[in-house]
């Protein structure tokens, strides 16, 4: 138990046995009725203003227990406010530059993708021109060997026929 719930806990304890006290007294008194109804209208009237000073002095331990404590707290939470607009403001930095630099990077890809694509269209060119400048060629080249073969041929097959 902690030191409020023991001290609670002598405070109830004290205040009935001073009623326990007072009623026994009153029973085994020696006095007539109205001297005892006085003497225990006064000791329930003690008893209240003890309970009474009690109450407030412990509101008032309470109060300036409360009291004390206020500005730590709310020092605190003013530096948790601080650290906590610290790190939002931080991470908003981070994603701004998180956002231009992936912004740059695509730029820098399609740039990229743009000067390849644009290499291959070269290179592709390039060879369909020596291809075809091959193939013209190669033609050139058998258009002049086959009239030399004709006459050649000519004479192959009159040999077969013989």
């Amino acid at each position: 138990m902690s030191k409020n719930s023991s001290a609670l806990g002598f405070f109830v304890g004290s205040i009935l046995g001073a009623a326990v006290g007072a009623v026994a007294g009153m029973l085994l008194a020696p006095r007539s009725g109205a001297e005892s109804r006085a003497m225990a209208a006064d000791a329930v009237n003690d008893a209240w203003d003890s309970a009474v000073d009690a109450y407030e002095q412990g509101s008032q331990v309470v109060n300036d227990r409360v009291s004390s404590l206020r500005p730590q707290v709310d020092a605190t939470t003013d530096e948790l406010r601080a650290k906590v607009d610290a790190a939002r403001e931080r991470m908003d930095q981070v994603r701004e530059s998180l956002s231009e630099t992936v912004a740059n990077a695509s730029t820098q890809v399609q740039e990229a993708v743009t000067s390849v694509a644009d290499m291959v269209n070269e290179a592709v060119e390039t060879v369909a021109n020596d291809v075809t400048e091959a193939a013209d060629v190669i033609v050139e080249t058998i258009e002049e060997e086959q009239p030399e073969a004709e006459p050649e041929a000519e004479a192959e097959a009159e040999e077969t026929a013989e």
